[in-house]
């Protein structure tokens, strides 16, 4: 994927095979979906993989972003100059299936990570809930708030580290400028984000999309270094 991935496991005794079979699942939705490789199925289909050889799997996949866009009124698209990239949307489903299957392993405590988007479960080696930073975008050693999360998915998008790697498809070549970072509580992170990337392809839009979704909360934070939150944030914040 391109991206560090972290695994933390508290209080199951065979940590280590849970913890290699999830690193193993990383690597087989990598192969899958990535666009930078040449023989992943996700490039054979942008080279024109007729969708009846597609596998079951990846169907779903694009069918779950067409889904998104017409949830987020085409602010989410993953077709970009005719060709697909749904890792917008594949990044947060990936990690939530392998929340699945250390749920299924009987792992009851855990926390995966990859990219800055986050799924936890049950409590942390203290046994409170999660502790997840915000960074500041101006200054990414600061941390402006803590949340203290337990079974929800925390997915942060902006352009303070990868640039600008997303836009808005109603004005595709504006560049977003007018917020830095968009971080969205959801009740897992398949949900949190997918919703925080096209609520940051709303722009300063987008903490308003959020604030009207049942079970969601956002932080934002503009271009004046201003930020603005969902009304329910704070029951998270440590």
């Amino acid at each position: 994927m391109g991206m560090p991935v972290t695994v933390e496991i508290v209080g199951f005794a065979d940590a280590e095979a849970a913890i290699n079979d999830t690193f193993g699942y990383f690597t087989s939705v990598d192969e899958r979906y990535s666009t930078y490789k040449p023989d992943s199925e996700i490039s054979h289909i942008n080279r024109g993989l007729a969708r009846e050889n597609w596998s079951e799997e990846t169907r779903a996949v694009l069918d779950l972003c067409e889904q998104t866009k017409r949830e987020t009124n085409g602010y989410f698209d993953i077709r970009h100059n005719g060709k697909l990239d749904p890792s917008g949307l594949v990044k947060g489903w990936a990690i939530e299936q392998a929340a699945k299957r250390l749920r299924k392993q009987g792992v009851k405590n855990f926390y995966v990570e990859a990219g800055g988007d986050i799924q936890t479960n049950g409590v942390n080696s203290s046994g409170e809930r999660w502790h997840i930073g915000i960074r500041n975008p101006f200054d990414l050693q600061e941390i402006v708030k803590v949340l203290a999360v337990s079974d929800e998915g925390v997915a942060t998008s902006g352009t303070y580290i990868r640039g600008q790697h997303i836009y808005d498809p109603h004005a595709p070549n504006l560049p977003i400028e007018t917020i830095k970072s968009l971080t969205v509580i959801g009740p897992n992170i398949y949900e949190a984000d997918r919703f925080a990337t096209a609520a940051f392809a709303m722009a300063e839009d987008g903490i308003r999309f959020i604030d009207s979704l049942e079970g969601f909360e956002g932080y934002m934070i503009d271009h004046n270094k201003i930020a603005t939150f969902t009304r329910g944030l704070e029951r998270y914040v440590v």
